[in-house]
C-alpha cells in the first residue's frame, strides 16, 4: 500500500521548512511568489491533502463555513452553494448549510444554536434572513464573522454583498416604455422584504419619471411562488381594460402568469408582455422564454465567500470595499413592441 504523502515530504521536495509549507496551505500572504508556486507545484504532483483536523487544531479554527437561508427557490440556493464551494475548495474550507424559517419567533435562537452546534468559523446569510438586524447583532455578540447577501446596504461594506435590484428594475421600466407600453401591472413580492420594496420602487418610480403611472389596484402582493403567481394573475387579467404588461417579482410567479394567460387564451407576447426577475433555469425553458433580470448569483456568492474567509484569517483584501453588484436585463420572447 502506497504511503500517503505528508507535509514533511512537501517541505523536503520544495526545499523549504515545514512552517513555510504550512503558511502556504493556510493562505498566508508572507510567502514569496516563486516559493509559493514551487510549493503548490509539489503539492499538486504529490496529490497532497492536509489533515483537516490537525490543520484546524494548529490554526485554532474549524475550517467550516455556515450558510443560513430561508428561500423557496431551490435553483437560487444551488447557484449560491456552487459559488461558495468554488472558493471553499480552493481555500480548504467546508460548507455547512442551515435552512431556517425566517418568520418563526425563535429563528434567532435557531440560527445561534446552529452556529454553536456546528462550531463554524463564519457564516454567509442570504435574504430575507440577511435583512434581520437582530441576527446580525446576535452574531456580533458571539464574535462570529458574517457576510450578508441582500438587496440593500445594511451593514459595513466588509460584511455585505448587495444586489442593486432598484437600478436593474429601473432599466426594465425604461425598456418596456421604449416598446410603447403604458398599461402595466405588478405582482410584487412580500412587502415586508427589502428586496420586494427595492424592486417595486425601482420599477414604479422610473415609470413615473417617464410619465407612466400604475394604478393601486394593479399592484398585487404575491408570495414569490408559482402558485401565488397564478392566483395574482387571475385577479389582474380579469380587470378591464386588461393590462398590456405584467412584471412579476420572481420568475416563478412570472411562469404562473404565463400559465393563466394560456388558460384564458391570451397570447404572449402579442396580447400580453410578461417579465420576471432571477433568470433561473425556468426562465429560458418556458414557452415563450421570459424577459427577466439576471443576478450574477454565483459571482455574488464567490465574493461573499472571499470576504468571510479573509475576515476569518485576518487577511486584507483588495475587494473588501467592493460590495455592490448590478443585475442586468435579459430580453427574450415574452415581451414585444406594441
Amino acid at each position: 500500500m502506497q504511503k500517503r504523502p505528508t507535509i514533511n515530504d512537501v517541505a523536503r521536495l520544495s526545499g523549504v521548512s515545514k512552517r513555510t509549507v504550512s503558511r502556504v496551505i493556510n493562505g498566508a500572504t508572507n510567502v514569496g511568489k516563486a516559493t509559493r508556486e514551487k510549493i503548490d507545484q509539489v503539492i499538486s504532483e504529490l496529490n497532497f491533502s492536509p489533515d483537516k483536523q490537525a490543520r484546524g487544531l494548529a490554526a485554532n479554527r474549524s475550517y467550516l463555513l455556515g450558510l443560513i437561508y430561508d428561500n423557496p427557490d431551490a435553483m437560487f440556493i444551488d447557484q449560491v452553494q456552487r459559488g461558495v464551494l468554488k472558493i471553499c475548495s480552493a481555500k480548504g474550507y467546508e460548507l455547512v448549510v442551515h435552512p431556517c424559517t425566517y418568520r418563526n419567533n425563535d429563528f434567532i435562537d435557531d440560527c445561534s444554536n446552529f452556529v454553536k452546534r456546528s462550531n463554524i468559523d463564519g457564516v454567509i446569510i442570504l435574504s430575507p434572513v440577511s435583512e434581520s438586524k437582530e441576527l446580525a447583532s446576535s452574531l456580533r455578540e458571539q464574535k462570529i464573522k458574517y457576510v450578508r447577501m441582500a438587496s440593500v446596504d445594511l451593514d459595513d461594506h466588509a460584511n455585505m454583498v448587495v444586489s442593486d435590484d432598484r437600478a436593474a428594475l429601473s432599466d426594465l421600466a425604461r425598456y418596456l416604455v421604449s416598446l410603447g407600453h403604458s398599461n402595466m401591472a405588478v405582482i410584487s413580492g412580500p412587502k415586508q422584504f427589502c428586496s420586494s420594496i427595492e424592486r417595486l420602487e425601482g420599477f414604479c418610480q422610473t415609470l413615473n419619471l417617464l410619465g407612466v403611472e400604475i394604478p393601486e389596484e394593479r399592484i398585487i402582493e404575491g408570495e414569490n411562488s408559482y402558485e401565488s403567481g397564478i392566483s395574482c394573475a387571475r385577479r389582474l387579467l380579469i380587470q378591464s381594460p386588461r393590462p398590456q404588461v405584467i412584471f412579476a417579482n420572481t420568475d416563478e410567479m412570472a411562469a404562473g402568469v404565463l400559465k393563466v394567460a394560456h388558460e384564458m387564451g391570451i397570447s404572449v407576447p402579442e396580447q400580453l408582455s410578461i417579465a420576471g426577475f432571477d433568470d433561473n433555469l425556468l426562465a429560458s425553458r418556458v414557452i415563450p422564454s421570459l424577459t427577466t433580470i439576471q443576478r450574477p448569483v454565483s459571482d455574488m456568492a464567490q465574493l461573499a465567500a472571499k470576504k468571510i474567509i479573509a475576515a476569518i484569517e485576518g487577511a486584507k483584501l483588495d475587494i473588501e470595499e467592493e460590495y455592490l453588484v448590478k443585475p442586468h436585463l435579459i430580453i427574450r420572447e415574452s415581451t414585444r413592441r406594441v
